[in-house]
């Protein structure tokens, strides 16, 4: 691990906040996050890195873009504001949804020198080796809001949800309005990520019992408009259904226009029970005023609790607090639309 000997704050690199942009790369990972990423199959540009201001702890932040959700542009949000020169960093992001331009992200990371490499994994699989030559390099990787598949020895420790209880919590939710059949359609998110492959545990653990009937399951990849497109080809084929399980709010919005186009009704003691994941606070005004059903939460802030852990390695101390799997947990919980309060809203909701 590299020892940083003293921060002086020698000069700022302000880094623009990142917009809501396509899913795709960005044209390299230096490049600052206010620019728009550049079209997935564009090979990133060849850019040398800006030198760091003396003293700043180099950083490299592999994620996902701010477009893919709610969830995670305020993600995203959460690493800029506290990965600051003022704070002691020279932080660079790079964002894609794709698993293979994230690591080439993160590869060139490593080539550029930082200090630490964060990461949260477009897929749970294919990082071995990348987090091999991190850790022969001497960089301290930190893993957040997703697991990759790895040893555990390959990082230093993993701020992340528990997507598998997201999921559980979420059925156990569902079993417990105890309705007459249950007829799913299941929306999914981008497959192999750490988040579609929890929230889809527990739901295929229902259909492989025969308590519940897999009308369709289908990932639309967070997008929006493709859940709207799934529902309106269920609703044209006729086959009845009376839950939609969308593993994030914005599928669960465009399933619900669906469903509003075709005069269904939705909601609190309607015909389709509505199932959403990530606590937008549009979203928990859907509970609120029973057009929705249950939404699961799914903390989008882990930069501070990283950044600390960080500043203990460089003071010479070791992390504590972390489980068997070198895990820290968010603490999270599911809503219910006859429950939920416009203080749960304040308390918990994302965004405006």
């Amino acid at each position: 691990m590299k020892k940083i000997l003293a921060l002086v704050m020698t000069a700022c690199i302000v880094m623009g906040l990142a917009g809501c942009a396509v899913p795709a790369a960005s044209s390299a990972p230096a490049a600052p996050a206010a620019e728009a990423p550049a079209a997935a199959e564009e090979e990133p540009a060849a850019e040398a890195p800006a030198p760091a201001a003396e003293g700043l702890i180099k950083v490299g932040v592999v994620n996902n873009p701010p477009s893919e959700s709610g969830y995670r542009e305020a993600n995203v949000n959460d690493f800029i504001s506290v990965f600051t020169p003022e704070n002691g960093y020279d932080a660079k992001f790079y964002y894609s949804i794709k698993n293979d331009e994230q690591l080439s992200a993160a590869r060139q990371f490593i080539t550029d020198g930082v200090d630490y490499l964060l990461i949260s994994a477009a897929e749970t699989t294919g990082w071995d080796a990348v987090l091999k030559d991190a850790q022969d390099a001497g960089i301290g990787v930190f893993l957040f809001d997703r697991m990759i598949d790895c040893d555990p020895s390959l990082f230093e420790a993993a701020v992340v949800s528990d997507m598998a209880q997201e999921g559980e919590t979420a059925v156990s939710w569902l079993l417990s309005l105890d309705l007459p059949e249950y007829n799913v359609i299941h929306i999914q998110g981008a497959m192999g990520s750490d988040a579609q492959l929890g929230r889809t545990g527990a739901l295929d653990e229902q259909f492989e019992s025969g308590k519940m009937n897999k009308v369709v399951q289908q990932t639309a990849t967070w997008d929006e408009a493709e859940a709207k497109k799934i529902v309106e080809s269920v609703i044209n084929s006729k086959e009845p259904f009376n839950v939609i399980y969308a593993e994030n709010d914005g599928m669960a919005k465009g399933a619900v226009a669906a469903l509003d186009e075709a005069g269904i009704t939705h909601g609190v003691d309607k015909d389709v029970v509505v199932m959403g994941f990530d606590c937008n606070k549009w979203a928990l005004r859907e509970l609120l005023a029973g057009n929705w059903n249950y939404d699961g939460q799914c903390s989008p802030f882990q930069a501070q609790v990283i950044s600390d852990m960080i500043q203990t390695l460089q003071s010479g101390g070791a992390i504590e607090g972390l489980n068997d799997a070198k895990q820290i947990i968010s603490v999270e919980k599911g809503f219910d639309a006859r429950e939920i309060t416009e203080e749960d809203i304040a308390t918990y909701g994302l965004g405006e």
